[in-house]
């Protein structure tokens, strides 16, 4: 039974409501602090799935490979240019009123930031695909966690508008993982392992983004997913 994405989305929600209510009721020093936190969390669940490697090269290969792809195709700039045609929606439903032009502009752009975020991290693709396989929700239960304190932070200066994103992560993750269930079949543990340690380094490169050390393009890496079962059954054949 798939039940990671209704846990983080319900987290998501839960924490948009109650960031709302707190608003500017929550110290500066924490909203500022916290993201660090979950920066260390998000690169030390990707170190738990790396060591669950079956081939190194394997994992290697498809992250050099699948972030090649994804820079060829401009995935990132891709899914930004998604977020950004939602804009007008968001600004319909949940733009401030009476506020000018300027602080509109501000929350639109945060907004949408906060879209791409929940909808299409590597940590959400990566949890729904490996829970859809191998009926492990660990990784989106543990993402729920981060998400929970994430989307409370930034209600307090968003509102309960952050509540809502929960409604299409909830949808994206379902397809994932329903899908990822029609793939199951088709693979090997040693398939599922190198799959897992693709997705661990994801984890860390966003661990690393949040922590605001090093700007990882984790989007333009998500490919790597893609290719790591395939090309973990190539050289399980040939080697």
């Amino acid at each position: 039974m798939i039940i990671g994405p209704f846990i983080n989305g319900s987290a998501v929600l839960v924490g948009g409501i109650v960031g709302a209510v707190l608003s500017t009721r929550l110290p500066e020093r924490i909203r500022t602090s916290m993201p660090q936190i979950f920066g260390a969390a998000s690169m030390c669940m990707g170190v738990v799935l790396v060591v669950k490697l079956s081939h190194m090269p394997v994992m290697v290969l498809s992250v050099i490979l699948g972030s090649l792809l994804g820079e060829l195709v401009y995935l990132e700039k891709g899914i930004g240019k998604l977020g950004a045609k939602a804009k007008g929606l968001v600004e319909i439903l949940f733009a401030p009123k009476g506020s000018d032009q300027q602080s509109q502009e501000a929350f639109l752009q945060s907004y949408v930031a906060i879209i791409v975020l929940f909808c299409a991290s590597g940590t959400g693709i990566f949890g729904s695909m490996h829970e859809g396989m191998t009926g492990d929700s660990s990784v989106l239960i543990a993402k729920s966690f981060l998400d929970l304190f994430t989307s409370a932070i930034f209600a307090t200066s968003l509102g309960f508008a952050v509540a809502i994103v929960a409604v299409p992560q909830l949808i994206i993750q379902l397809l994932l993982a329903y899908g990822a269930i029609y793939i199951l079949p088709l693979t090997t543990p040693n398939m599922q392992a190198d799959f897992s340690a693709v997705g661990g380094v994801l984890m860390f490169a966003t661990g690393f983004r949040i922590c605001g050390i090093k700007h990882f393009p984790v989007a333009n890496m998500l490919p790597a997913l893609v290719l790591a079962m395939p090309i973990s059954a190539a050289w399980t054949h040939f080697f």
